[in-house]
């Protein structure tokens, strides 16, 4: 998980497909990134407002109980206990100083949980910029909560009404705002997806949270890595995050995706969003709609670099379905007083399956618990209600 270099190329996957119109941006962005990230300043301030504003180092929690009921060791990367509840701050801090550093007074995104939508309205109002985030309809309804805390941080809140109202849709506008206000407007977008250098940029971001669990899990582990490292994906950046700190080490790396949208599983490769990677789609190369309970990974792609690892072996992607998702969510919380959001349920829900069969009994694992449960509470009570 090194350098892309200038093409923004992972073996068969990645690029910049966009239209001319685009292309001084992504170029003007890259160069922009690479000075920061080679500046010293500029890692300096964000190391320090990582630290004093989202609360890093996240601490590594070990389930005992649950370690037990499933007969392995069972550590949580708690990125759910930064300011704003996910590790979407990390990234969008990072793109918030590297907007105000290129001189742009405004910043737009696109959400599906509204997790990277908070983070994003949270570091506008931060660093007084002008803020416009993309929602899809249908997820504006099942995360109103989300909705109401970007307009109370005096984020417009766009609803996207086309296509299947969801996070496709929601990145679909916010690439057509860019290209209409991409002089004064930087898209900070919420995932390792898109045109280049937007993927590489965001997996560094998000590389505290490998760096920081490497470190971590060797200080209990007595100098050992875990067997197992899991994350769900969707787009994928706190997969990608997660894996930037073992893709050296011996662990074995699993990223887990929505049943309904495991592009990495049964995609095909295509361009999607200004990139190359794997996508759902039928014979005709028509996009196909993921569905998944978890907004944040109800997209029918995956980022470039995951398509790269699952081509080449280096991680492996499997899946969980809806009912397995709410059990597992239920299961920590119930054994360990921890409430995880939907998106990392997927993760914990393919590691309850595997024990005895891809996880050996007492192995080792590592799970990056990428957010909080309080905004799926009232989707998952209306949902138990169901039944």
């Amino acid at each position: 998980m090194g350098d892309p270099g200038p093409t923004g190329r992972y073996g068969n996957f990645g690029g910049r497909f966009v239209p001319e119109s685009l292309m001084p941006a992504c170029l003007e962005l890259e160069v922009a990134f690479r000075d920061a990230w080679a500046d010293p300043a500029f890692r300096g301030e964000l190391d320090g407002i990582l630290a004093s504003y989202a609360g890093r180092p996240t601490p590594v929690t070990e389930c005992t109980r649950l370690s037990d009921r499933l007969g392995i060791r069972l550590f949580l990367k708690r990125e759910d206990l930064t300011h704003t509840g996910s590790h979407k701050i990390n990234n969008v801090l990072g793109q918030a100083l590297l907007t105000r550093r290129m001189g742009k007074p405004r910043i737009i995104a696109e959400t599906g949980a509204g997790q990277h939508g908070v983070a994003t309205a949270t570091a506008a109002a931060l660093f007084g910029l002008e803020c416009t985030v993309f929602m899809g309809e249908v997820d504006t309804e099942r995360q109103e909560l989300n909705v109401f805390r970007m307009e109370v941080l005096g984020t417009e809140v766009v609803p996207v009404k086309t296509g299947s109202r969801t996070l496709k849709d929601a990145v679909n506008e916010a690439l057509r705002e860019w290209v209409a206000t991409v002089e004064h407007t930087h898209y900070c977008i919420g995932s390792v997806m898109g045109p280049h250098p937007f993927p590489y940029m965001v997996r560094e971001l998000q590389r505290v949270v490998g760096n920081e669990a490497r470190a971590q899990c060797r200080e209990l582990l007595a100098g050992d890595d875990p067997d197992v490292v899991v994350a769900c994906v969707g787009g994928g950046s706190n997969a990608a995050g997660t894996f930037a700190g073992f893709v050296d080490t011996k662990a074995r790396l699993v990223g887990v995706e929505a049943a309904g949208g495991a592009a990495a599983t049964i995609g095909i490769p295509g361009v999607l969003h200004g990139m190359k990677s794997r996508l759902l789609q039928d014979e005709a190369g028509q996009i196909l709609e993921a569905e998944s309970i978890s907004a944040g990974l109800d997209y029918p792609g995956i980022g470039p670099e995951h398509a790269h690892l699952a081509e080449t072996g280096r991680a492996t992607y499997a899946m969980a379905n809806d009912d397995e998702v709410v059990e597992a969510m239920m299961l920590l919380a119930r054994t360990e007083g921890i409430l995880p959001a939907l998106e990392p349920s997927h993760a914990l829900a393919w590691i309850v399956r595997e024990v005895g069969g891809a996880i050996e009994p007492g192995a080792t694992v590592l799970l990056t618990l990428s957010g909080r449960g309080d905004k799926d509470v009232a989707q998952v009570r209306e949902r138990l209600a169901q039944k």
